[in-house]
């Protein structure tokens, strides 16, 4: 196994409990699948000032580190991703695609009726679960 990668991501849920799911984007690993939105950590860089930079890039919205709860964590051993699951309920702006990608608002009961990479699936239900109250 190579260099071990990093991301953060975040499960952003609306005042309706939605939660926002983005297509990955043509040219990656599982393009057209739907996740969680976030990105690759840039060296030095922390977990959560990475995902307010990729919140802003990809989404047009602006949170603040405090706004992110750690919620759960992935990994997949075959490439060596470790993804850093956090929760989020306070931003500003609407949500849109500026890099392309498609956005969805879905139920937490819906979220593992999506197509996703496996990393994000036992996420998905966590998070299910957790909105949920189970």
């Amino acid at each position: 196994m190579g260099e071990c990668v990093i991301v953060s991501a975040v499960g952003l849920i609306d005042r309706d409990g939605r939660v926002l799911l983005t297509t990955r984007p043509e040219g990656k690993d599982y393009a057209g699948f739907w996740e969680f939105p976030g990105g690759k950590i840039e060296d030095g860089e922390r977990a959560e000032s990475a995902l307010v930079r990729e919140l802003r890039e990809e989404l047009g919205i602006r949170t603040e580190e405090s706004c992110l709860a750690p919620f759960s964590f992935g990994t997949d051993s075959d490439t060596g991703l470790l993804l850093l699951l956090f929760l989020c309920r306070k931003w500003d702006g609407a949500a849109q695609g500026l890099e392309g990608q498609e956005l969805k608002w879905v139920a937490p009961s819906e979220l593992l009726a999506h197509d996703m990479p496996p990393i994000d699936r036992p996420l998905a239900a966590q998070l299910r679960d957790f909105l949920s109250g189970l």
